[in-house]
Parts: C-alpha cells; sequence; structure tokens
C-alpha cells in the first residue's frame, strides 16, 4: 500500500468560552482563541490538530500563515519528520518562535494524527508505547484565598489528587495565605503545586520564595522569565522547594538551552511551543538524558499519548479550554488519564455543531 500523499491543508477560527474564566497574575482569559488545522490526504484520510493563539488578535495572521505554507506540504507524501524538517529549512531565516513556530507546530500534529489514523492506531502505540495512565492534576486561578480554596476542593472531589494554583499577589504573605488555604481545603495527601506565570523580579525572588518552602510543595513554577535561565538557575539552586519551566521554551533548542544551564528541577514542555510531536520528542530526549521528569502543559487529549511513552514522565496538566469542540475529550478516572482500547490517532475529532457555533 503506497504512503498516503498530502493534497491541502484547511483552517478554521473559533473562540470557545472558558467557564468560568482563568485569571493569571497576567490577566484574565475569558476564551481560547484556537485555529483547527485538517490536513487532507489521499484516499479521504484527515488528520487534525488545534493551536491555541492566547490572543484573538493572532487567529487570522495564524490561519493565513497555515495557509501560506500550505505550497511547501502539497504533494508530499505522508512522513512528519521529513515534513518537519524540510518546514523548518524552509523557514530558517525567519525564525521558529511565535507564530512561525506555532503553526509549523499545528502542521507537525495534524500530520502525525493522518498518519496514525492511515494505520489505524493511536500515536502512542504507533510510537511503540503502551495506553498507560498517567497522573493528572487541575488547576485554579489567580482567584485570591478563598476562592482559590474553594475550586482546589472542588477538583479533588472530582477525584484529583494534585492542584496548581496561580499566584504573584501583591506580598508573599498573601502568597503563603492562598497556599496554606488550599491546603486546608484539600487535605494533607493532595499533591500541590504553584504558579507565578514569570511575574517576579529576579532581585527579590529568593527571598519571596523562601517563605513557601516548608509548605510541602511539589513545585514552584516560572517564577521569573522563561528564558531567563541563569537567574531561575540561581534560583533553583537557592530554594529548597523544585522549580518547574517549560512551558514557553521554544523548540528543543530551547529545551537544550535551558538544560545547559541547569534552570529548572522539572520539565513541562508545551506540545504547541515545543514544535508539535516531532519537537516533542526530540526536547523529551534531551531532558531525559539530562535526568528531569516531564510533565505537560495544555493539550491533554495528545500530551497523554505522549507522556505514556517515556519513562521519565511526571504529571499531565488538565484543563477543559477546548473541550466543548471535541467529539472525545480525554477522560480522567481517579485523578488518572484514561486512553481508550479503541483510540485512533491524536485523540482529536470536531464536534462539528460546537465548532460551527464558536466559529470566528
Amino acid at each position: 500500500m503506497s504512503v498516503p500523499v498530502i493534497e491541502r491543508l484547511d483552517v478554521q477560527t473559533v473562540l470557545v468560552p472558558i467557564n468560568p474564566p482563568h485569571r493569571t497574575a497576567s490577566g484574565l482569559v475569558e476564551k481560547s482563541p484556537l485555529v483547527l488545522i485538517d490536513i487532507h490526504c489521499t484516499g479521504g484520510l484527515v488528520g487534525h490538530a488545534i493551536v491555541f493563539t492566547y490572543t484573538p488578535a493572532a487567529l487570522k495572521p495564524t490561519a493565513d500563515l497555515v495557509l501560506g505554507l500550505q505550497a511547501l506540504v502539497v504533494g508530499q507524501a505522508l512522513a512528519p519528520r521529513s515534513l518537519n524538517d524540510q518546514l523548518l529549512a524552509k523557514t530558517r531565516l525567519i525564525g521558529h518562535q511565535g507564530l512561525v513556530g506555532t503553526v509549523i507546530a499545528g502542521i507537525d500534529m495534524a500530520a502525525w494524527d493522518a498518519l496514525a489514523r492511515y494505520k489505524q492506531t493511536s500515536i502512542c502505540r504507533m510510537l511503540g508505547g503502551a495506553h498507560s495512565p498517567v497522573m493528572a492534576y487541575a488547576g485554579t486561578g489567580y482567584d485570591g484565598e478563598l476562592e482559590t480554596a474553594r475550586q482546589a476542593e472542588a477538583w479533588v472531589k472530582q477525584g484529583y489528587k494534585g492542584v496548581k494554583a496561580k499566584i504573584g499577589y501583591p506580598t508573599a504573605a498573601e502568597d503563603l495565605a492562598v497556599v496554606r488555604a488550599m491546603r486546608a481545603a484539600v487535605g494533607p495527601d493532595v499533591e500541590l503545586m504553584v504558579d507565578y506565570n514569570q511575574s517576579l523580579q529576579p532581585v527579590d525572588a529568593i527571598n519571596r520564595l523562601r517563605h513557601l518552602d516548608d509548605e510541602g510543595l511539589v513545585w514552584i513554577e516560572e517564577p521569573v522569565l522563561a528564558h531567563d535561565y541563569a537567574n531561575t538557575a540561581r534560583i533553583k539552586d537557592a530554594i529548597k522547594t523544585p522549580v518547574q519551566s517549560g512551558e514557553n521554551w521554544w523548540g528543543p533548542t530551547d529545551m537544550r538551552h535551558a538544560l545547559d544551564a541547569d534552570a529548572s528541577d522539572f520539565v513541562m514542555p508545551d506540545v504547541m511551543k515545543i514544535g508539535g510531536v516531532t519537537g516533542w520528542l526530540k526536547a523529551v530526549e534531551l531532558a531525559s538524558a539530562a535526568g528531569k521528569q516531564v510533565s505537560s502543559h495544555l493539550w491533554p487529549e495528545l500530551s497523554a499519548q505522549l507522556l505514556a511513552l517515556g519513562s521519565s514522565s511526571h504529571r499531565l496538566e488538565y484543563v477543559d479550554w477546548w473541550a466543548e469542540i471535541l467529539a472525545e475529550p480525554l477522560t480522567v478516572e481517579a485523578g488518572m488519564t484514561v486512553l481508550k482500547d479503541d483510540l485512533i490517532g491524536s485523540g482529536v475529532t470536531w464536534n462539528t455543531s460546537k465548532v460551527e457555533q464558536y466559529r470566528v
């Protein structure tokens, strides 16, 4: 049987409400701005992918760039690694961050989905993995002491054994009060993490974070700017609580720079920013060689499969920010991911009525 050939790329843009809206130290996220990519191949084969543009203003430029790169992939065999290499080579002079990195990752994710569908298996199994469960944690926003504790308790009642809160309040005392309120709400056996969303200044970060060192946190995430590897390493070495970073690293090169600086105790690549499935596989190989445990950022359906591949896998971040537009969102039971035996592809297929409802 001949390998399918790519015929065209299609895009749709949607704004999916986040309920409740997600507040961080950097602002309020009320809707998920998404570009939905379909890669059409010979024989009627179609692969799907989602990219998250963070701001609605980037929806049209991102969709236009997907279609702009279409000429580089149409007529090519459905070989994701080779396609990824070609796209990276053709865009090297403009760079592989921002919109370019986002779009290349989206095409890559769609290509891997199509290839797994062609082989009638999941991406995980196609890459040699098993449908193993991974511990998932849920999150709360930058919602203050009482509301954060309430949300954490609600997640635990749904079976989650870990909860992450957004912090970075005006004072260390407020951060500490939120953490202690969460702990009082969920009890001693639930894992707690916190995320500063890059909001602290290096000059006072160490002193501030030491206030959290006796709270039993699994990690403190992105205390300072994501690419400030030197200061993140300095902070990591000065506090007792592990530091987590990675969601804003672009491609395996950023992963390598961060590992060279030993800038994090754990790593948590974002499958879109790290370069799609192809970029994830390269980055995780680097992380594993450095002895770092790997968690995920967003993309729960695909991340559950990618985390099931490796012995260095740690935690999956569960969010439902675009579950409404999926025919079958990821299932989490008793705080563990569930990959069904009959899962095909990436797990991403459209709920067409919801896509139409939220189309922009």
